[in-house]
């Protein structure tokens, strides 16, 4: 069941979740878009009212906060990946992290094709014995991509803080322009800013957004479209029936969204590159 997100930031709005949780739900699942963690006060007490596992998808948003709190301790289950793109990386993969044993061991066992103990454990007891008890995989991160994560962590804030100043020049700079309304922030969010989002009103111009994508990019400018709603991909349209209008603001959304480079190492001068060039094709 899909729940459809707030207009201004692109998060799931908490009252949609909360008129979708039927008899059949047994957790919500929220993303942290762009970078911005989503109002887990209110989704946490929609899963605390109907007995629901509270599942984060923090891909964006490693090194955010949320009322102080750091995302990765806001949720049940939180999940971020070590994709290339992201603040850090393994070269690929993800992590899962708890709070709850339950939900610690089980993720253990899924990732270790359902085995009780792997060879660490083994070794460490003087045992050769195992037992396979749930269906698992084969889903373990190796040593090496783990080290090469670790060592990273320590850059992750100057890395959050330079994207944050990016973000900060491209506001300025589109404040005054009606037609570039850059993605609300909440106040009490401390915003990782994985991707600078912004919506384009086509009202007011002469060009849309297909066309700005395709001059920008012709430019050598990055720009990219973060994302075409779940829901209207073929396998969902295919297997649940899913279909245009389920969720209104985020087709809206996808209509006018478009992304602007977003990189710790961009210079003033890559920034300025960006907003001259994407000011000079709306204002033309």
């Amino acid at each position: 069941m899909f729940a459809d997100v707030e207009p201004d930031t692109l998060l799931v709005n908490p009252a949609e979740v909360a008129s979708k949780v039927t008899e059949r739900t047994k957790a919500i699942i929220s993303v942290d878009y762009a970078g911005q963690p989503c109002d887990y006060n209110a989704l946490r007490n929609i899963a605390e009212r109907h007995d629901l596992i509270l599942v984060a998808d923090a891909c964006h948003s490693i090194g955010a906060q949320f009322n102080g709190k750091n995302v990765g301790t806001l949720a049940d289950l939180s999940v971020f990946s070590f994709h290339p793109v992201k603040h850090i990386t393994t070269g690929e993969g993800g992590m899962v992290v708890t709070g709850e044993t339950k939900f610690a061991e089980k993720m253990r066992r899924f990732r270790n094709h359902g085995i009780t103990s792997d060879h660490h454990q083994r070794r460490s007891q003087g045992s050769w014995f195992y037992e396979m008890v749930d269906l698992g995989y084969n889903y373990r991160i190796t040593d090496f991509q783990c080290a090469l994560g670790k060592s990273q962590l320590d850059k992750l804030p100057g890395w959050i803080k330079r994207r944050q100043e990016i973000a900060w020049y491209y506001d300025e700079a589109f404040a005054e322009i009606p037609a570039i309304e850059p993605l609300g922030v909440k106040p009490d969010v401390y915003h990782a800013y994985h991707l600078y989002v912004c919506q384009i009103d086509p009202t007011s111009l002469q060009i849309d957004r297909d066309d700005i994508f395709k001059e920008l990019y012709a430019k050598g400018i990055g720009v990219n479209v973060h994302y075409i709603p779940v829901h209207l991909h073929p396998f969902y349209r295919n297997c649940f029936a899913t279909k245009p209008g389920l969720c209104v603001a985020s087709e809206a959304a996808y209509e006018r969204l478009i992304s602007l480079p977003m990189f710790p190492e961009m210079t003033e001068q890559d920034i300025n590159a960006v907003i001259f060039s994407f000011k000079k094709i709306l204002l033309k």
